[in-house]
């Protein structure tokens, strides 16, 4: 019985070496982890999620920026926070690039990263911010919660207009090429369709779907849904600055659900990607099960955000953990 006790003790010790060992593989793939800073900052998520919801409250639309961010950071290259950075004398920045149009509330990331940096100076990244901001604001606004890995550093530099022309699909191109550039980052035809279910929030500024109304009216578009959007956009070279737009889902612009896929597939698509995913027979059947289904829609968008926030992180001794989000830290030599 002693000896038997004492296999057991063995056994137990082999198992959580062995548990270690795939613990420490698993942060080891791409160096993010769970609760990444629980050892040196242990009150970073509630921060960030309590600041989050200040802001939510105060101004509804942060969470429609989160939102964005994620998608403008992470997909291009790396999941690095370059889209914080301010433009230098030498290079603008991609928060200020034409593929960046309509993008704002960048300074309220300053303010979740003073709250962070009051608790924890110089320990959690802008890059963990931006993820964990997206997370809280998609639950803010009726999406579900996504559990995110943290331990992401930050890049020193912006990238140019063109590699983001590179990376980032745009609203007019194919959906063949809309594809490629999601299966690049891992994310499938079911993820696509999942994460262009962002288009049931927020808004789409004039600029972007004049196309569609001048000289005429696609009429691919349903009638009815014409008058609106020729009232909310008048002119067919719209003014820029004149910020005029209509909401993605007049029905409930400000959550996010599959009332989306309805949409589309009644022809009320505002932007050509949009109607495209309806049609084609690559995309037509996910748009159909998630018209039928949010919980589907939520089940497949959660997996497209957790690939898209993992790709490419800066880890270990990669990058740099910035002092504030929109600059990178002066480096002493």
């Amino acid at each position: 019985m002693k000896y038997l006790g004492l296999f057991f003790v063995v056994l137990a010790a082999l198992a959580a070496a062995e548990l270690r060992q795939a613990t420490a593989a698993e942060v080891a793939e791409n160096g993010l982890a769970a609760n990444f800073y629980k050892d040196t900052c242990p009150q970073a998520e509630e921060i960030i999620t309590e600041q989050v919801r200040l802001l939510y409250k105060r101004h509804k639309n942060t969470a429609f920026s989160w939102l964005r961010n994620i998608f403008h950071d992470c997909a291009v290259e790396s999941c690095d926070a370059s889209l914080l950075l301010d433009s230098t004398r030498r290079s603008l920045s991609e928060k200020e690039a034409d593929r960046s149009f309509g993008m704002r509330n960048f300074r309220y990331i300053e303010e979740i990263k003073d709250a962070v940096e009051r608790e924890c100076p110089g320990v959690v990244s802008c890059a963990d911010i931006l993820v964990l901001s997206a997370r809280d604001g998609i639950a803010a606004v009726g999406g579900p919660y996504i559990p995110l890995r943290t331990g992401r550093r930050d890049a020193r530099q912006s990238r140019t207009p063109e590699v983001l022309e590179q990376f980032l699909p745009d609203h007019n191109e194919s959906i063949s090429v809309v594809l490629d550039k999601f299966a690049a980052l891992g994310i499938d035809a079911a993820g696509l369709v999942a994460l262009l279910g962002s288009h049931s929030v927020g808004r789409t500024h004039c600029v972007k779907l004049v196309h569609r109304l001048y000289p005429e009216v696609d009429p691919a578009l349903n009638p009815s849904h014409v008058p609106h959007m020729l009232k909310k956009c008048p002119d067919s070279i719209p003014d820029p600055k004149a910020v005029q737009y209509v909401r993605n889902d007049r029905g409930t612009p400000m959550k996010l659900d599959n009332n989306y896929y309805r949409n589309i597939l009644d022809n009320k698509g505002l932007l050509q990607v949009d109607h495209q995913l309806a049609q084609d027979p690559r995309t037509r059947p996910y748009v159909v099960k998630m018209a039928k289904s949010q919980d589907y829609f939520f089940q497949e968008f959660s997996k497209a955000i957790q690939i898209l926030s993992e790709n490419n992180p800066l880890t270990g001794s990669k990058g740099e953990i910035r002092r504030h989000c929109n600059v990178a830290n002066k480096v002493n030599n």
